[in-house]
């Protein structure tokens, strides 16, 4: 995983998060943590805060999403 950067100017960090791989075949928990992160279709990107959670919920399901940089 990418080492996590640093806050600077007084901005809180973000990390950007791409769902790049189906689901259909995942367990329910997996589809959940997908969800909850706000991604909806393949190849998604979006930004959320860079912080333990949002990391941790990535490490959680690495088959199916990626950090981008």
């Amino acid at each position: 995983m990418p080492a996590r950067k640093d806050k600077t100017n007084s901005q809180s960090a973000k990390i950007r998060i791409q769902y790049y791989r189906s689901f259909i075949a995942a367990p329910k928990t997996h589809k959940t943590i997908v969800r909850s992160l706000g991604l909806r279709k393949l190849n998604q990107v979006v930004e959320r805060p860079d912080t333990e959670a949002m990391r941790g919920a990535v490490a959680k399901v690495p088959h199916l999403l990626r950090i981008v940089e």
